[in-house]
């Protein structure tokens, strides 16, 4: 489980072909001087497990449904990711709960930079779109952010917008992202669940409390 605050922007220095995988080599001091086996780290908003670890790199294993539903499949030696330890128990939550399970992938749209922030429009893929809500939680790239914008519900495409503040342009690879860059996106864990819920509801399944109530397409019971 994580935050979404990074800890600092790591590289990937190696890759190295894995089967049908990759095996990512990562320089990130701060997260190797006492990463142990096993343990999980966020790159770039995908949760890995380390494999290996030396005072200033730790190497992890992507399997092949990362690489194609990811946008670290289109990563090489140099790219530039963010980097977040696992939240320790008792932490306190900085950003929102970020799992490490990419929902999709988007395209920043669009670049507006300000004074003293930026602003980024980002795709969205459509069975996203219900997700993502004006001042909710987004994570993108592994960041938590809050959107600052959405798209109707009758656009022809969807997508959303995030502001973000000198620290997050600073701290993040987000400070770099120019028109056309792929970025990983998860959604709330908890529209999530919701979405799930109303599924169930709606397909009628009596398991689920009020199941036997008929949905109405305004989204009411009757």
């Amino acid at each position: 489980m994580f935050t979404g605050i990074i800890e600092e922007i790591g590289e990937i220095t190696a890759i190295t072909p894995e089967g049908d995988g990759w095996r990512l080599t990562v320089r990130a001091p701060r997260a190797a001087s006492d990463a142990v086996h096993g343990e999980s780290i966020a790159v770039s908003g995908v949760c890995l497990t380390v494999v290996a670890s030396t005072a200033e790199t730790f190497d992890a294993d992507v399997m092949k449904q990362t690489l194609d539903v990811a946008a670290i499949g289109g990563a090489t030696v140099g790219t530039r990711v963010n980097i977040e330890k696992a939240m320790p128990v008792g932490a306190r939550l900085g950003g929102h709960i970020v799992q490490g399970h990419v929902d999709g992938v988007g395209e920043v749209l669009e670049v507006r930079p300000g004074a003293q922030w930026s602003v980024l429009r980002i795709s969205l893929p459509g069975d996203l779109a219900p997700l993502v809500v004006d001042k909710g939680s987004i994570s993108v790239d592994g960041t938590s952010l809050t959107v600052s914008a959405v798209s109707a519900p009758a656009a022809d495409a969807a997508w959303f917008e995030v502001s973000l503040i000198p620290e997050t342009l600073a701290a993040t690879t987000l400070g770099t992202r120019a028109v056309g860059d792929r970025v990983n996106l998860e959604t709330d864990i908890l529209a999530r669940h919701v979405e799930r819920l109303l599924a169930f509801r709606a397909a009628g399944d009596p398991a689920v409390p009020g199941a036997d109530r008929a949905v109405t397409t305004e989204g009411g019971s009757r």
